[in-house]
């Protein structure tokens, strides 16, 4: 009888331990993040509506620990801000930061911990962070405990998905589709959970919800320990090799991208953040006699990407077969394009609202699937093109650099939403579309030289 040769043993060992055509330890990094994002999501979705319609309030605000300290840091730079637009620079500083740690993080798995101890020690600090949000006194103190335990989950976690696969495996293109639409799920699921439950209930119950959520991700995560790739180790950070002409060429082929992401992300983190109060003002949110909660419509923005990824992915095989399908730049300056008009389509609102000033709830339906197309163009391809294209020994890292992105465009956005109060929604949703949309126009114009070096 024929036998096959050591290698192909090995990968045929491999393929025969995958589960619906990809390695099991894709399945347990993407169902720990679907905890993680029902966590965050869940909590993210009411952040906002609760600061500004109880925890800043007096009666409230003088018994949150260290409250009037971190007000007047805030205020020292902004200057007097109301309650809506301290609410607004607080969640755009959180999550900003939610997004500055992983690449602390990354380094802190690359060169010391290992990716499994970091993921596991993010993880429990989420989880102590999202529990401690039940109470108003230690308010800030969760979200110090979120902002550092994501940076240890989130610089280690998505890491580990390009270990699981060989170079040149087609399916890894499809893996991180699939990771984000565990990503996608869990924030639609959340936001009707944590709004629910705080309609019902209160917020302080939306929030333990959230840190039950985590907890289920760290068991996952923890079960599923045998299906991963071999973890990093100290040992193995000392012996990394010197980094060649063409790795340095590629890590400034990101750092050019970096700027665009940024400009992406700001408009993307307009809608975790004022359009939850845009909703509440002017979109009509009844159904007959039933009024949808504010939260609900987070989920929408979880759930397009779901509704859109098929018909996309079926897209992007078809141009493959025809050898039309965009690049990795191409598709990221679509992406931005794409995103401009659904801020656009924001901005046109009034031309549709009624007599009481409020758009009909299918306006906002639209929005989502809109600005969920430009989000499938660029925010799964620019993780996979950090994963693909760093160095394998500051893989990690710069991962931890793709979500730095965030953190700036968070933090620029927190401001941002402080003029919703000065301006018209019209103005302030245009200014976003241009922001997103000259992004995308720059890495167009870039898009030739940036080719070369990532096929460097």
């Amino acid at each position: 009888m024929a036998t096959l040769p050591l290698a192909d043993r090995a990968s045929a060992a491999v393929h025969r331990s995958d589960l619906w055509g990809q390695p099991r330890g894709l399945w347990v990094l993407a169902g720990t993040e679907l905890w993680d994002r029902i966590s965050f999501h869940g909590m993210q979705a009411l952040l906002v509506l609760y600061m500004v319609g109880a925890l800043l309030l007096p009666g409230h605000v003088e018994h949150v620990a260290g409250f009037a300290g971190f007000r007047s840091i805030v205020e020292g730079v902004t200057g007097p801000l109301s309650v809506q637009a301290l609410a607004a620079q607080t969640f755009g500083l959180y999550v900003g930061l939610i997004y500055f740690t992983p690449v602390l993080g990354g380094w802190i798995g690359d060169r010391f911990t290992g990716r499994r101890i970091a993921v596991l020690l993010g993880a429990l600090l989420m989880t102590a962070g999202h529990f401690a949000l039940a109470f108003d006194r230690t308010f800030l103190l969760a979200l110090l405990l979120l902002i550092l335990g994501a940076g240890l989950l989130r610089g280690n976690l998505s890491a580990q998905v390009k270990s699981l696969y060989a170079d040149g495996d087609r399916r890894e293109a499809d893996a991180f589709q699939l990771y984000y639409v565990a990503i996608n799920l869990g924030a639609f699921i959340a936001p009707i959970v944590t709004g629910a439950l705080a309609t019902a209930y209160d917020w302080h119950t939306g929030f333990g919800f959230a840190g039950f959520g985590m907890l289920i991700g760290l068991i996952v995560y923890l079960v599923g320990q045998r299906h991963l790739p071999p973890d990093t180790t100290r040992a193995a950070a000392v012996g990394r090799a010197t980094l060649s002409a063409s790795d340095w060429s590629r890590i400034g082929g990101l750092a050019i991208v970096f700027p665009v992401q940024i400009c992406f992300w700001i408009a993307q983190s307009q809608v975790w953040n004022v359009y939850n109060l845009w909703v509440r003002d002017h979109l009509n949110l009844r159904i007959g006699s039933f009024m949808v909660p504010v939260p609900w419509l987070q989920a929408l923005d979880g759930v397009a990407p779901i509704l859109v990824m098929p018909a996309f992915l079926g897209l992007w095989r078809w141009q493959a077969q025809r050898g039309a399908e965009p690049d990795a730049i191409g598709k990221l300056a679509i992406g931005c394009a794409v995103f401009a008009l659904g801020a656009a389509w924001l901005a046109a609102a009034p031309f549709v609202s009624g007599a009481d000033g409020r758009a009909p709830l299918l306006w906002a339906v639209a929005f989502h699937l809109i600005s969920n197309v430009g989000w499938l163009y660029f925010a799964p391809i620019s993780l996979a093109l950090y994963a693909t294209k760093s160095p394998p020994s500051l893989r990690g890292t710069l991962v931890g650099v793709n979500y730095l992105a965030t953190f700036f465009a968070s933090i620029i956005s927190g401001r941002l939403g402080g003029f919703y109060e000065t301006m018209d929604p019209t103005r302030f949703w245009l200014m976003h579309a241009a922001i997103v949309g000259g992004g995308g126009l720059a890495l167009a114009l870039l898009a030739r030289p940036l080719r070369k070096v990532f096929a460097a």
